[in-house]
């Protein structure tokens, strides 16, 4: 295999499938608005999210990774379990981002065992505006399709 695919699984026909990472575009209304919850690690902002385990579901690694990342849980899937990929990176990865509203806005940065300390650095509820400001271009799709589906007021 070629050192660009050294970190991509493959599936049994030894096609190479991408790494698949999860996570929520946290939400919660903000007066009239709804904000989102960024979190920066050193200079980049992205939702909470982290890698997939073997057997594990998207969903329940996603609700896994924003609890561990920010304290959140009882996370309203309101918009159903619809979710938004990002395009291939950093050595063939994919992330997959659901929708959900938070009631609670108490982030809580825990310390990681692996890292002995937070894995982020800080953390924002931003409206749309500021949170694209801050998002590489891959991560402001995802922004945009949560900010389409929070206009539009689909529920699945």
């Amino acid at each position: 295999m070629g050192s660009n695919l050294r970190n991509v699984a493959v599936t049994k026909d030894h096609v190479p499938r991408p790494r698949l990472s999860a996570g929520v575009v946290v939400v919660r209304r903000h007066a009239l608005e709804w904000r989102f919850l960024l979190l920066r690690a050193f200079r980049y902002w992205d939702f909470p999210k982290g890698a997939v385990e073997a057997g594990e579901d998207p969903l329940a690694a996603a609700l896994r990774e924003v609890a561990e990342e920010s304290g959140l849980t009882g996370l309203d899937f309101r918009w159903g379990e619809r979710f938004r990929e990002t395009e291939p990176y950093s050595h063939g990865k994919v992330a997959r981002y659901y929708l959900a509203e938070s009631a609670a806005g108490d982030v809580q940065l825990a310390v990681n065992p692996e890292l002995g300390r937070p894995e982020h650095d800080e953390f924002r509820w931003l409206d749309y505006g500021a949170a694209r400001a801050l998002l590489v271009p891959r991560v402001q799709r995802v922004l945009d399709w949560a900010q389409r589906t929070l206009a539009d007021g689909a529920r699945r």
